[in-house]
């Protein structure tokens, strides 16, 4: 097949949805296919500043949430002259839309439209304060995403949870694949611990827990820092290294400092994708502290699933999808959402004890390559695509 994968947001770009896409481009092509990317990002400059984004800074200042509605909008438009030239030749099979607004662009087109369902739409603008909650806004989108899982011919989901989040929202019933990672790339590198601190500027015999979010608010990011002074107390080495950028850093620095323990906490910011692993590996253990917020819960986390993958002893909050792909004590750590005290302990916990780590990370390994890797989900998908080819 010859399959275009299309997003109304940037690629590549630090962040999820764009590890998908180059993750399950690989997959695909492993197994014989054609595909193309279309994003944002191939909109010109101008128009990208001048069209979508410069008017939706004014609107908001009217009306908080109204630019946001105005830019998704554009982001359609302009997704929608990008798919009707790229496919124009007539040579594809399917799109593949990575959201609300992609799937109305590539539905104008003549090509078959599946969707995946990364998230809430929604409930992740309140979540974030872009829209209000009960707005016309809020109303408008929550329409919007009605209706283009209606009118798209397959529906694919991360987790369970959005899933039946649809089809309780819209009678559809949705294909769950849970998210998955380049199980080649993403690999256990702990030996080269060492050098990959030396590289990257961090002391040889500090005790580090690797945080690789985004810098906000439904990442939970706040609770490590909250949890790290009862963690100092024993293990005065102990570091927690957050990789990201967001509207949290100057809350998460302030409390740092309330704390007193700046100097044990860095901020490297956004970090390239190819070097993830290098902090994986740097790392004794990795938190995804995610928490519910209005609404919404981390997905199948491309993160947890990164961090399995490399070999790294994981600790996650027991929230949405990562209750799905962790196993409490034979995988990996699951803690209460928002305690830091339970994060303390737990924390703790793998630093008294190495050989429980490993364990717990080497079980982690055998699972991601076995349920998890972008060559299975890319079988999934050709499935789904072909399902939706007979409609």
């Amino acid at each position: 097949m010859k399959i275009l994968l299309a997003t109304a947001y940037d690629y590549p770009h630090l962040g999820g949805l764009s590890v998908h896409l180059a993750t399950l481009k690989a997959g695909l092509e492993s197994r014989g296919h054609e595909v193309n990317i279309v994003s944002f990002s191939d909109v010109p400059r101008l128009k990208k500043d001048g069209v979508v984004r410069g008017p939706a800074f004014l609107l908001n200042k009217v009306k908080k949430g109204s630019g946001y509605v105005w830019t998704l909008k554009r982001r359609k438009e302009e997704l929608e002259k990008l798919i009707k030239a790229e496919v124009a030749d007539g040579t594809y099979d399917i799109i593949n839309a990575q959201d609300v607004y992609t799937t109305f662009a590539a539905l104008e087109s003549d090509i078959p439209v599946v969707s995946t369902v990364h998230g809430y739409l929604t409930f992740e603008g309140i979540s974030k304060g872009t829209v209000i909650e009960g707005s016309s806004e809020a109303a408008q989108l929550m329409a919007d995403e009605r209706e283009s899982y209606k009118k798209t011919r397959e529906v694919i989901t991360v987790d369970t949870r959005i899933k039946d989040y649809i089809e309780d929202e819209t009678g559809v019933t949705g294909n769950m694949i849970k998210n998955f990672i380049d199980v080649e790339s993403f690999k256990p590198e702990i030996e080269r611990r060492d050098e990959f601190r030396e590289k990257h500027g961090f002391v040889k015999d500090d005790l580090i827990f690797f945080v690789p979010r985004r810098l906000t608010k439904k990442n939970g990011v706040i609770y490590p820092i909250l949890s790290l002074p009862a963690v100092l107390e024993k293990f005065p080495k102990a570091r927690v290294v957050f990789a990201g950028t967001g509207e949290m850093m100057d809350d998460m620095k302030a409390k740092a400092a309330e704390l007193g323990i700046s100097d044990r906490v860095t901020m490297v910011g956004a970090v390239d994708h190819s070097e993830m692993i290098e902090y994986y590996a740097l790392s004794n253990v990795a938190l995804v502290p995610s928490i519910y917020s209005a609404g919404v819960e981390e997905a199948t986390s491309i993160s947890a699933l990164e961090a399995m993958g490399s070999g790294v002893p994981l600790i996650a909050c027991a929230v949405g999808g990562l209750k799905e792909i962790i196993v409490d004590g034979e995988d990996g750590l699951l803690v209460e959402e928002q305690n830091p005290a339970q994060l303390s302990e737990a924390m703790i916990r793998l630093l008294n004890d190495p050989e429980e780590g490993q364990r717990l990370a080497d079980t982690a390994r055998d699972k991601i390559v076995r349920e998890y890797s972008h060559f299975a989900a890319a079988t999934k998908y050709e499935e789904i695509y072909l399902k939706a080819l007979k409609k």
